[in-house]
């Protein structure tokens, strides 16, 4: 995907699933197109900004003390394509925890575990002008309701493991549009 750009925000923010709208990357980041930003912050989404119905339903709001955000927003509104890019997301962040640990994590569809401890949140979703992808990865696991574990946990620091997935992610989708445009149809 040409021109997908990553940005850091120093900054902690906290999500509270307003941030899921179309726009919030280009009005607060100045990122207009496909773009991703991560940021470090507490996580607090209460049922009436929760997106994913099964959550709504069980009565599961999100909490944590602190979390490393992935928000990303794509300009075509494609679901499908879309939960596909957050799969992939999650299995970059499964990679680069994997490498830093020297041990096999697990993931079930869209979140990853270390054990029964549950190290992710994610929602993929749609906007009346595009498709918005949040993904949350736990720094602090104290105080979530469930068992989770944290970077705090594996002595990693949330910038550079940040920095490391904005940077993979944004490769793979740049080598994945030149992958599409470098052939020829098949005779």
């Amino acid at each position: 995907m040409k021109g997908f750009e990553v940005h850091w925000v120093d900054e902690k923010l906290t999500y509270d699933g307003t941030q899921l709208s179309p726009l919030w990357i280009y009005k607060n980041f100045n990122l207009c197109g496909d773009a991703m930003v991560s940021f470090e912050g507490p996580a607090d989404v209460s049922l009436h900004h929760m997106v994913d119905l099964e959550d709504v339903k069980a009565k599961r709001p999100i909490f944590s003390q602190s979390m490393v955000h992935f928000l990303a927003e794509f300009f075509d509104l494609d679901l499908e394509k879309t939960v596909y890019r957050q799969r992939l997301l999650i299995v970059i962040v499964k990679e680069i925890l994997e490498a830093q640990l020297g041990r096999l994590l697990q993931r079930k569809g869209d979140d990853i575990y270390d054990g029964q401890a549950k190290l992710s949140v994610s929602i993929a979703t749609l906007s009346q002008v595009s498709s918005l992808i949040h993904a949350g990865i736990n720094v602090i696991s104290e105080g979530t309701p469930i068992p989770t574990r944290g970077l705090k946990e594996y002595q990693m620091d949330p910038k550079a493991f940040a920095k490391a997935v904005l940077t993979r992610f944004q490769e793979e989708l740049q080598n994945s549009w030149f992958a599409r445009c470098k052939v020829r149809c098949a005779n």
